[in-house]
């Protein structure tokens, strides 16, 4: 059951280029938002469009592939987990943010 815990797969659509960060270890990041949809029918019998936003971060090889063959507007997969972290902005209040560590992804469309 460990397996399960924190796991998280989407399958969406990229709203900008991917932001690739190359550190000064030699590792790269690559930073996206991904927005998914979710489609259902309300109680009036409408049907109802759902976009949710979600900020996707890759480590290593996988932002080296992202950087390679992703672009916006493409459909991907990814499974990750999802983390919160916490910084103090310029006015000295905390922030928080919550995003999803990609260790996989799949190119669904070119």
């Amino acid at each position: 059951m460990n397996a399960l815990r924190n796991k998280v797969q989407l399958i969406g659509r990229l709203g900008q280029d991917p932001e690739i960060v190359n550190l000064e270890s030699g590792k790269k990041l690559a930073k996206f938002s991904m927005a998914t949809n979710d489609i259902y029918t309300n109680a009036k019998g409408e049907k109802v469009e759902n976009t949710e936003w979600h900020n996707v971060v890759a480590w290593g090889k996988v932002a080296e592939i992202i950087e390679k063959y992703v672009n916006k507007g493409q459909e991907i997969a990814v499974e990750g987990k999802l983390t919160t972290r916490s910084w103090d902005d310029k006015e000295g209040n905390k922030r928080y943010t919550t995003e999803v560590v990609c260790n996989e992804m799949l190119l669904l469309s070119k």
